[in-house]
């Protein structure tokens, strides 16, 4: 395995971070067990989770996922072994409908996430997606009503930051992150913090991938030059990238089979540009995921890759991409295919 180190908390993680949002909907609790036991087991010392999953959200089972990791760590003791980042979600049916990231809504949740994991810390707290409107999950423009809305209705910025900062303070977070942000809401909270001499955030969670590279234009020069790393989330585009999906196949328990709402990664152009990363992993004998993996922990921005399986084989293959190198024939090829077709999947 290979290590980055954290700002601000100085520990190390892992280069690749085990995901857990199928834990709950496609994962039982014994099953979600067995993938922490392999993944520490395989040097994956990072975890992500947050209080909306298991994804997709049910009202039902919100919170499920976090608990699964909570009986994991009682029944383990292992704790300490683990740097564990989770998040607080502006979903209507969380708190009562309370989504706001104001100090009180702050401070609720993470009463209920400690509560849920069985701990009494968690090392990155992240805000799931910004309060405002903005062109994140998948939108391309920026519309009217998202340049109409004013920033006086939301949460201050400040409010946000101070919250976070003193839940630092009392030791109930070690540090903060966003996730699913913009460049313009990065580099506000950086100069907010920096304004008012407060901790500033540390990572972002953003999706990135062979189908989603939007993350470079912008984000990335903010991750160099200001050292917020980051989280990378769907690097297999819902497992589209593993090349299961190819020619219209539908796997019977896969994910964009059980569930037809998740038709991002599926377009016409998607389709297209995977059929083409299919060819170059093919061309040279690779693992179709293990190269789409590898090309996203190959990048210096990226703080640790997310990944998530549903099978122990899966979650194997996965971590074992951080052994492969790939070579510059390759990456010449990939490259061309994003000119060709940029960024099909935002």
């Amino acid at each position: 395995m290979q290590y980055q180190m954290l700002p601000q908390i100085d520990e190390k993680v892992s280069k690749i971070c085990l995901g857990t949002m199928t834990w709950g909907q496609q994962n039982t609790e014994a099953q979600a067990h067995e993938q922490m036991d392999m993944a520490l087991s395989e040097g994956v010392n990072f975890w992500d989770t947050a209080e909306m999953y298991p994804s997709p959200p049910d009202k039902d089972k919100q919170g499920d996922t976090e608990r699964y990791v909570g009986t994991w760590f009682n029944k383990t003791k292992q704790r300490d072994k683990v740097i564990l980042a989770s998040k607080m979600s502006p979903m209507s049916f969380l708190r009562d409908g309370q989504t706001r990231y104001t100090a009180e809504q702050i401070s609720s949740a993470i009463d209920g996430n400690l509560e849920r994991l069985q701990t009494d810390y968690i090392d990155i707290y992240q805000l799931h997606w910004p309060e405002r409107q903005s062109n994140y999950f998948g939108q391309r423009g920026y519309t009217e009503d998202m340049a109409a809305q004013p920033l006086e209705d939301l949460t201050p910025f400040l409010e946000t930051i101070s919250a976070l900062n003193d839940e630092i303070k009392k030791g109930r977070i070690r540090a903060y992150g966003l996730s699913n942000d913009t460049a313009w809401g990065l580099m506000r909270y950086l100069w907010e913090a920096d304004k008012n001499s407060l901790k500033a955030p540390i990572t972002v969670q953003n999706p990135y991938s062979l189908l989603n590279r939007l993350y470079e234009v912008g984000m990335a020069e903010i991750s160099h030059r200001s050292n917020v790393g980051l989280l990378a989330y769907s690097p297999l585009g819902f497992g589209v990238l593993s090349g299961k999906y190819l020619d219209g196949k539908r796997p019977a328990g896969a994910r964009l089979t059980k569930y037809d709402r998740f038709e991002r990664y599926v377009n016409e152009q998607a389709k297209e540009a995977t059929a083409q990363y299919a060819k170059i992993a093919a061309d040279a004998g690779l693992d179709m995921a293990q190269m789409a993996l590898a090309f996203v922990n190959s990048r210096s921005f990226v703080t640790s890759n997310i990944i998530g399986a549903t099978t122990l084989e899966q979650l194997k293959s996965n971590i074992d991409s951080i052994n492969l190198t790939l070579t510059t024939d390759v990456i010449d090829a990939i490259e061309a295919v994003h000119t060709r077709q940029p960024n099909p999947s935002p």
